[in-house]
């Protein structure tokens, strides 16, 4: 892979933690704009020059930040329908005000290989024990130009504040169908099993059928399939299981089939990207009567990312320092027997890079934060890749701090493919620079990338948003 340096070209400046970026035609207009969801919940455009707000939703989304000022909650998702410009459908994935609970567990986890109980937890009680309520909405822009909620689709409870996904809403252009990017409800090391197991909502990627079933208007709030109304189950269908934590799912159109990647976000060892072409999504309705028979679904051709017992191409390990040689680590499987069983269901990554790497032309990553295909021609170099962003080189623990641009390719013949970085001139000076989203237009020729200068929800009006340019 060639060489490449870019750009960095400010668009917007002084924004809120910016969680989506993508573009869409309004009602009436035939040119696109950049619209930008922040995690507080605002969601502006750009028109004509300066940034507009399209919709401010603060006050519905839970209090951010109370625990030291880093949240992963917040609005999550936005997708526009594909007939967005004549009828005006949008969709929201956010946490909801006034959800806040104690959540699943009451302390730390660690899964311990010689403590088989602590491999084998329920999340148990969970009207009571879980940490928030998320939702996914319809909304519509009215003829008057305001947004006005047309209905809930989804409200899931989660255990923990964390893995909740991010940018979690896109449209299928294969399907038409409205793609939710669940990650496994969160804390670490997927306590509960949830990723796997095919009647939770947690750790999956879901198609909803937003035309089915429009009756229903607030389902219940549930943590699995099995728990929604007949109505709502029958818009469902599972493409993925085995996610911890994603920033979405991307589509790539070559020749007259689409490609998929997806971004899954490590525990200790490694961020992994996926790509696929063909898959075989199982209706919910189905994965009911296979738990009610106790039998296994039929899985041929269903995606699995193999997590919990697998961490991209390895299987996922817990690191402690050695004791005899504090300069190393040393690396025990955590689930032995889940990786084993899950080895050869498990879709291997298209890449993966390390958050240690002793090779001179890495990084050591902190977080992936973002996928998106290139299909333009003007960073030629770029052309027909996958670029991704992650939010923090991991050697630089001290201010001011990097995000990183990278990208990689689909090998031809299938294998596993290494990446490289993308140089980027550099805007920040003393202030650091986390990558927090990366966004692509709806012909995927131009990349917008997210720039946040910290970590905390809490901390106000620090994102600019850039376009990648030569």
């Amino acid at each position: 892979m060639r060489k490449v340096k870019v750009r960095l070209r400010p668009i917007v400046s002084r924004i809120n933690l910016p969680t989506v970026l993508k573009t869409a035609i309004l009602p009436g207009e035939s040119t696109e704009r950049l619209f930008i969801a922040t995690q507080p919940g605002e969601i502006f455009y750009i028109g004509n020059g300066d940034v507009r707000t399209f919709l401010d939703i603060r006050p519905q989304i839970i209090k951010l930040g109370t625990s030291g000022g880093y949240d992963e909650r917040g609005l999550l998702g936005l997708a526009f329908h594909p007939g967005f410009s004549y009828n005006g459908l949008f969709y929201l994935h956010y946490s909801v005000a006034g959800t806040q609970g104690p959540g699943a567990l009451s302390e730390r986890f660690q899964p311990d290989p010689c403590d088989p109980k602590t491999l084998n937890l329920r999340w148990t009680n969970r009207e009571a024990h879980y940490d928030h309520i998320d939702t996914v909405e319809e909304w519509i822009l009215q003829a008057n130009g305001q947004p006005q909620k047309r209905r809930t689709l989804l409200n899931v409870r989660r255990p923990f504040y964390n893995h909740n996904g991010v940018n979690s809403l896109n449209f299928s252009p294969e399907t038409g169908k409205l793609v939710l990017t669940s990650g496994d409800g969160g804390a670490g090391y997927d306590h509960f099993n949830l990723s796997q197991d095919n009647m939770e909502i947690a750790g999956k990627i879901i198609e909803i059928d937003v035309v089915k079933n429009t009756n229903i208007s607030n389902p219940p709030a549930v943590t699995r399939f099995n728990e929604l109304p007949a109505p709502i189950q029958e818009t469902l269908t599972v493409i993925a299981k085995g996610v911890r934590n994603i920033p979405g799912i991307s589509f790539q159109r070559l020749f007259n089939q689409y490609v998929k990647y997806i971004g899954n976000v490590g525990q200790d060892l490694a961020e992994s990207i996926f790509s696929f072409v063909h898959y075989k999504p199982i209706p919910v309705t189905q994965l009911i009567q296979a738990s009610l028979r106790n039998i296994e679904p039929d899985q041929e051709g269903f995606i699995n990312f193999g997590w919990r017992g697998w961490e991209g191409a390895f299987p996922t390990s817990i690191i402690k320092g050695c004791s005899a040689n504090p300069t190393l680590d040393e690396k025990i499987i955590a689930y032995y027997d889940e990786a084993v069983i899950t080895s050869v269901k498990r879709l291997p990554p298209l890449t993966s890079y390390f958050h240690q790497d002793p090779r001179p032309d890495k990084f050591e990553g902190t977080a992936l934060t973002g996928v998106q295909p290139y299909m333009g021609d003007e960073i030629p170099a770029l052309t027909g890749s996958v670029v991704f962003t992650d939010l923090a080189r991991h050697e630089e623990s001290r201010p001011p701090v990097r995000g990183v641009l990278a990208y990689t390719r689909v090998r031809t013949d299938g294998k596993l493919n290494d990446y490289r970085i993308i140089e980027t001139d550099d805007h920040f000076g003393s202030q650091s620079a986390y990558y927090v989203s990366l966004g692509t237009n709806l012909d995927q020729t131009r990349l917008y990338l997210g720039v946040y200068g910290s970590t905390k929800v809490t901390d106000f009006n620090q994102g600019t948003i850039f376009e990648i340019v030569p």
